[in-house]
């Protein structure tokens, strides 16, 4: 029953999303369109409920020249091919904000597991144990709140596991005020795969560092 409320919800939030927030959108899009070239949008195939792919939306933040089929930790200096917005937009998760068009249109929900890359076989295996690829994967989560790219895959998919447990509305209240604070605080944001050896390969491992 609550998922069905869940939707409501998401469907109300995500139009007074786009509608308050219209005058960022452009003001992201025109400051996009001048500091490089390329799409403003950049779409990537991620995995949703039940392990159906779609195609998640966020502002491009790379130049368009970057290696195809990369792994941003794996590039030789990922920093040259950020873009000057594109720092801007990562540091602040402004990046993010194009999914509220997946969420208004079902893909997404706003509190969820975050949706795995297609080929992030190993948190796929690791969500089934718990249920997690069964529910609509969101624009943040509780394994966000609790360190986001710092995570091992095994400790991220145990969480995505405990919201599965106790998906509630007020487990998702959690959620979006937890996301604010470490939004704010930048917690657990690792750019380029920078952090620690072992972060750096189970990113490796897993190929879910995202090129933008």
């Amino acid at each position: 029953m609550y998922l069905k409320i869940k939707r409501l919800i998401d469907i109300f939030l995500s139009l007074t999303g786009i509608i308050i927030l219209s005058p960022m959108f452009l003001i992201l899009i025109v400051g996009i369109k001048i500091d490089s070239k390329g799409p403003v949008l950049f779409k990537q195939k991620r995995v949703g409920i039940n392990k159906k792919h779609f195609n998640i939306l966020k502002f491009r933040t790379m130049r368009i020249d970057t290696p195809k089929d990369t792994p941003t930790h794996l590039l030789k200096d990922p920093e040259q091919y950020i873009t000057k917005v594109g720092k801007f937009l990562r540091k602040t998760s402004l990046d993010e904000l194009p999914q509220i068009w997946n969420i208004f249109v079902g893909q997404m929900s706003v509190i969820g597991p975050r949706p795995a890359l297609w080929n992030q076989y190993d948190l796929i295996s690791e969500r089934d144990k718990y249920g997690a690829n069964n529910i609509p994967t969101g624009l943040t989560g509780w394994a966000q709140i609790k360190g986001r790219d710092e995570l091992p895959i095994e400790v991220k998919a145990k969480l995505d596991g405990e919201y599965v447990e106790k998906l509630s509305l007020w487990m998702d209240i959690k959620c979006f005020f937890g996301t604010a604070i470490s939004v704010v605080k930048s917690d657990g944001v690792v750019e380029g795969g920078t952090g620690s050896e072992r972060r750096g390969e189970s990113r490796q491992k897993s190929g879910f560092q995202q090129r933008k």
